[in-house]
């Protein structure tokens, strides 16, 4: 068996739950199977988006991130359910049980995904023979479908789950790159987004395997490092391990200040609010990370320190959203004396290419929204050397009525905790 396996390599899995919200739905419900359905935040609304939806949903062309009128026009007959986080919770749970039961090399990237190194699972059988025997299990017990990925590490694994779907397994070995992989276009790649996609089509990179023969000098003129990251990828090299510590890692990134005097003046403690959300922000852009909880220092004149934080159902990066929760942290606890230093600090980071994201169900609109206002508000900031609005966003702009946990990272915990 071991002829399966490399001498000095590895074999890692990318385990992909098909269509997760809505299949596990159908599961609960077997008069869904077959027929399609969409999982929507507010399906009562005319103006409600769609989470996900069934196969049958989207042969039908309904997609994530669609109109929920738009999906029905296209699809009459198309059944939209509010989402059921528990439900979707325990099937994540029994789903990650089993895995964790081929091997203790596991590491969640979200809710319906994670990966295996199963480099030392010899004793269980060939790599195929596992990954059938996993899918078979998953299917039989939970009724679930999934698509695994089999290569030597996470990126390829990644790149190989999304291939054959729903059901599907397959291999992608280094030498079957240049027929499977290089002939996709570059936006199919992992870690590549629609505004990097048109900044690589602009240089002439069209497919993953010109991506492959491109000029790394040009690269990072035109991307900095993670052009050269996106190359060393694409020919195939991920050194990343396969880290069940990863759930345990909450890194931050933060800054903060001292005031040239002690003051009570709001327009000042404002203004540096938006200073250090600012810093934040250009920090988790540069090393490519975004967090949830954004965690506030005040430091007054007698040099008394309080820290108050708080997690959000999505994950921030922008200087808006991080100035918005930290003013609203402000508001909340400043009992007015003198401040002396302020801090802000985003934690619980991750990559932005390791997130593979369950759509926001309860901000998603509100993102969409607020993507098109920064960037009129940065290209004006840029105009007029300041930012016409600041004024506007004194105000607390975070709703109270909204989750203060994420539903993300309130998994990764049970995951967490059912393993000690």
């Amino acid at each position: 068996m071991s002829k399966w396996y490399p001498k000095n390599g590895r074999v890692i899995f990318h385990v992909d739950m098909n269509s997760f919200y809505a299949s596990v739905e159908a599961a609960h419900d077997p008069s869904l199977k077959g027929k399609p359905v969409a999982i929507a935040g507010n399906p009562e609304e005319r103006r409600g988006i769609i989470v996900t939806s069934s196969y049958e949903a989207r042969a039908k062309g309904v997609r994530t991130t669609m109109p929920l009128w738009q999906a029905k026009r296209l699809c009459p007959d198309l059944i939209v359910l509010r989402p059921n986080f528990d439900r979707y919770r325990a099937a994540s749970s029994k789903m990650f049980k089993m895995m964790a039961e081929i091997t203790s090399l596991v590491q969640p990237v979200s809710i319906d995904e994670g990966y295996l190194d199963i480099s030392s699972c010899q004793s269980l059988g060939s790599p195929l023979e596992i990954a059938t025997q996993l899918q078979t299990r998953i299917k039989n017990e939970l009724d679930l479908p999934c698509s695994i990925g089999i290569a030597p590490n996470k990126f390829l694994a990644k790149m190989a789950s999304d291939m054959k779907k729903p059901m599907g397994i397959t291999v992608l070995r280094k030498r079957d790159l240049p027929e499977k992989l290089w002939p996709l276009q570059v936006a199919e790649m992992y870690g590549i987004g629609q505004k990097t996609g048109t900044k690589l089509n602009g240089i002439g990179v069209n497919t993953i395997g010109d991506l492959v023969q491109a000029d790394p000098y040009q690269l990072k003129r035109l991307l900095g490092v993670n052009g050269e990251r996106l190359q060393r990828r694409a020919k195939g090299d991920d050194m990343s391990p396969v880290d069940p510590e990863a759930i345990y890692d909450f890194k931050s990134i933060g800054n903060s200040e001292t005031l040239p005097e002690d003051t009570t003046d709001e327009a000042v403690i404002l203004s540096l609010l938006r200073k250090l959300a600012r810093k934040v922000s250009t920090r988790l852009t540069r090393k490519e990370v975004v967090g949830q909880t954004v965690q506030l220092m005040i430091r007054y004149f007698d040099r008394r320190t309080i820290t108050r934080s708080v997690t959000q159902t999505a994950y921030l990066a922008t200087e808006l959203d991080i100035f918005s929760v930290a003013t609203d942290l402000f508001d909340q606890h400043w009992d007015g004396r003198p401040i002396r230093l302020l801090g802000v600090t985003v934690q619980g980071l991750i990559e932005r290419n390791q997130i593979v994201e369950q759509l926001d169900l309860f901000r998603y609109q509100e993102q969409i929204g607020d993507e098109a206002i920064n960037e009129v508000i940065k290209q004006l900031t840029e105009r007029y050397g300041k930012n016409p609005f600041v004024n506007q966003f004194t105000e607390k702009n975070v709703a109270h009525d909204q989750p203060r946990t994420s539903f993300q990272k309130d998994f990764l915990d049970d995951f967490r905790n059912d393993k000690e």
